[in-house]
C-alpha cells in the first residue's frame, strides 16, 4: 500500500491545451476543455510542446468535457514505449524520437 499512498500524495496538476500548467487537478474552469492531469514533477520535466501533445491526445480520445462516468485514460507514452517527444532532424522535418535509429 506504500506505492499507492505515494501516488495519492503527489501534487497533481492540470495541463492546458497550449502546454501550460494551469493549477491543481480537479479545479477546471467552465470554459476549459477536458483536463489532462499529471504529477507536477513529471509535468515540469516535460517540454511545453510535449505537454500540449499529451493534452491533444487526451481531448481527441475524450472530446466531451462534460461527459459523466468513468474517466477515459490516455497513456503518457507512445505505443513503442518512451515519452512523447519530437525531434527535428535537418532535411527530415519532425520525427518522433521512437522512430529514430
Amino acid at each position: 500500500m506504500g506505492e499507492l499512498r505515494n501516488w495519492l500524495d503527489e501534487d497533481w496538476v492540470r495541463i492546458g491545451a497550449d502546454g501550460t500548467i494551469l493549477g491543481s487537478c480537479g479545479s477546471r474552469k467552465e470554459a476549459e476543455g477536458k483536463p489532462k492531469c499529471l504529477p507536477r514533477k513529471k509535468a515540469e520535466g516535460m517540454s511545453k510542446e510535449a505537454r500540449a501533445k499529451l493534452v491533444a491526445r487526451k481531448r481527441k480520445k475524450d472530446p466531451n468535457p462534460d461527459r459523466k462516468g468513468k474517466p477515459i485514460m490516455v497513456s503518457n507514452k507512445l505505443s513503442g514505449g518512451g515519452s512523447v517527444v519530437k525531434k527535428t532532424i535537418r532535411g527530415q522535418g519532425i520525427v518522433m524520437a521512437s522512430k529514430l535509429r
